[in-house]
């Protein structure tokens, strides 16, 4: 015989199968991404300046990509390292870590369901002694915290932003730095090449003498002791343009083997700008620099987790209505409304709020031992620019004394009044100078570099590509 099932079971047991079914289609589900050694080691010896990617992002920022071949100034090189620069793509992932935290913060806590069967053996001629308890909490926050918390991720966010920004400039800088290395070695190498020259010709001058009786051995021995030196120089000078080239292909992310198929161009390290110097642009510096930035956002952070805190002080409000059914007679329904909350007796939520109050002092202290950093940081870059600006004039105005006295030399031997060894050390003299006289401008260069980290001004690197290395080229290879 079969009966009809009781209605209310069926709608009970649709409205259980609806709840389940939503609870499951809205649940992510994991994606296993395993990480090779070897693969990842492969992709980077793959990495190439020749790919479609690359050429697109060079595109969107409107930079030509050099062919192979053309020249990379350190614009172009510095696109490259965003693009391939392993710690930008790290500080990218910590930024989409906070974004994501603001999901986090803003969501509401989710309401909980107990079912609690009971049996009751005091219920005379009841077909089923069987009870079954459903019990609901709803839980309502109060005082504004959701709001506070979102305000909180939102600041820490900011944070992350910045700390991005920061790492775009200190990718920028080692590409720079590295590009100036590699300049002054390979420079520095070939004026001692000449020297080397210059100075074996003082030398075999002199061994000449020393045959005739001319000149005593121990002019001759100082004069070998001198072109010894030039030629360890020389020898150091090498070694310094191949640990130039390993730094500088560090600093794009990319292979050694890649600077072996593009030409570098140094053309901007023979420039010395002067409008990083200018008050209003270490004033901005104060006030927009990453790093000055980041911690404001902390410090905005901080100011929201007390505001948390305090709101902490005030329970939040838990609805629990019920319903009970007991199996042996369906005309026995209970229903209930529950309502609680926790009693601030024992405590009124006192020490989270002074933790947050000493944190909130301590994100004060550390802005304003960040501010004056960049303070000392500015001046102490400003001083050397300009003390590095005037040792240069000073190399150059040396050179150009010494390229006179060459030339007055060289007249002096071609009317009869000096020899050929007075030539010879005037072109060694003239060889040293040269390089004090480059020097003094890399030395310059570097000290432009310390002041451009300083001031991170967008004169140095402008919105478009800083954009550029925030949002990232390819992202994975």
């Amino acid at each position: 015989m079969v009966t009809e099932q009781n209605p209310k079971r069926r709608c009970s047991e649709a409205c259980w199968l609806i709840l389940v079914t939503a609870c499951l289609t809205g649940c992510v589900h994991y994606q296993p991404r395993p990480l090779s050694p070897a693969e990842t080691a492969a992709g980077f010896a793959s990495r190439s300046v020749t790919n479609a990617q690359l050429q697109a992002f060079f595109e969107t920022n409107h930079v030509e990509l050099p062919g192979l071949g053309h020249a990379w100034n350190l614009k172009a090189l510095t696109l490259l390292a965003f693009c391939y620069q392993p710690s930008l793509a790290e500080a990218r992932t910590q930024l989409e870590a906070a974004q994501a935290a603001r999901i986090t913060a803003g969501q509401r806590p989710n309401p909980s369901i107990a079912v609690t069967p009971g049996y009751d053996s005091q219920i005379p001629g009841n077909p089923s002694p069987w009870l079954v308890t459903i019990t609901t909490d709803w839980p309502i926050e109060t005082a504004g915290k959701r709001k506070k918390r979102v305000a909180q991720s939102e600041h820490l966010a900011e944070a992350a932003q910045w700390n991005l920004v920061g790492t775009v400039w200190q990718v920028r800088s080692r590409v720079r730095a590295a590009l100036v290395s590699l300049y002054a070695a390979r420079e520095t190498q070939s004026l001692l090449t000449r020297q080397v020259l210059a100075q074996s010709n003082v030398v075999s001058l002199l061994e000449g003498q020393l045959a005739a009786g001319s000149v005593s051995g121990f002019e001759v021995m100082q004069a070998r002791v001198a072109l010894q030196t030039a030629q360890l120089a020389d020898e150091d000078a090498v070694g310094q343009y191949f640990l130039a080239r390993g730094q500088l292909a560090n600093a794009l992310g990319m292979p050694l083997h890649v600077l072996d198929d593009i030409e570098l161009s140094f053309e901007s390290l023979d420039e010395f700008p002067r409008e990083l110097t200018q008050p209003e642009v270490r004033t901005q510096a104060l006030l927009n620099r990453s790093d000055v930035r980041g911690a404001l956002a902390e410090y905005a952070a901080s100011q929201s987790a007390l505001q948390l805190e305090i709101a902490g002080q005030y329970p939040d409000v838990h609805l629990g209505p019920g319903y009970a059914w007991n199996a042996g007679s369906a005309a026995d329904n209970q229903w209930n409304l529950g309502l609680s909350v926790s009693l601030p007796i024992l405590n009124q939520n006192q020490g989270p709020i002074a933790e947050s109050a000493a944190k909130r002092a301590q994100a004060a202290a550390h802005f304003l031992t960040v501010q004056a950093n960049a303070v000392g940081e500015i001046n102490a870059a400003l001083t050397a620019y300009q003390s590095a600006l005037k040792q240069l004039a000073t190399a150059q105005a040396l050179l150009r004394n010494l390229q006179r006295r060459l030339e007055s030399t060289r007249e002096q031997l071609r009317a009869g009044a000096a020899d050929a060894l007075a030539l010879a050390s005037a072109e060694v003299e003239f060889a040293t100078g040269a390089q004090s006289q480059f020097a003094a401008r890399i030395k310059a260069q570097q000290a432009l570099g310390q002041l451009e980290d300083a001031v991170q001004s967008p004169l140095t690197l402008t919105s478009t590509l800083l954009h550029a290395g925030a949002t990232g080229g390819q992202r994975s290879q």
